[in-house]
């Protein structure tokens, strides 16, 4: 009984499991925002370039193609809600791994692009991608630890 702690689950610390985990959602998000990046280009004519991904200058709404890549980030944030609720399963923690996963992706876009990222649409974008994964992630995840736990014994024949 020492080890009751009054939690429904176990926590224990286990970097593996995390690390593994941070590298899943950015590899399923990076996977998906290529497969969209694609079609906008196939789309648009245009040639298909890791720009559309990393370089923060073609966040814009300049043209039809910015609206584009827009909508399309938007729609990658809804991936990574997805993802979070398959991978990470904790409510408590979407909102970390959201964050790490868009602070990973500033990472690699100051790497790709060689400067900090000072576009206010880049910023705009990644706050409201931010938020719209944490909240959804959160939402999927409650939704699924919030179902009821069956305690009758209904399925089961008694011969009396």
């Amino acid at each position: 009984m020492n080890g009751i702690t009054g939690q429904f689950r176990k926590t224990t610390w286990d970097p593996i499991l995390i690390i593994s985990q941070i590298i899943a959602v950015q590899c399923i998000m990076y996977f998906i925002l290529g497969v969209w990046i694609m079609m906008i280009a196939e789309f648009l004519g245009t040639t298909k370039s890791l720009d559309y991904a990393f370089q923060y200058k073609e966040i814009h709404v300049r043209d039809f193609g910015g609206y584009l890549l827009i909508i399309v980030f938007i729609l990658n944030s809804i991936v990574g809600a997805i993802a979070l609720w398959y991978l990470v399963q904790r409510t408590k923690q979407c909102m970390d791994f959201a964050c790490t996963a868009h602070l990973i992706h500033l990472l690699c876009c100051w790497m790709y692009n060689g400067t900090f990222p000072t576009t206010f649409s880049w910023w705009c974008l990644n706050i409201v991608t931010t938020s719209i994964m944490c909240v959804c992630g959160e939402f999927l995840c409650m939704k699924t630890e919030l179902k009821a736990i069956p305690l009758g014994m209904s399925s089961q024949k008694t011969a009396l």
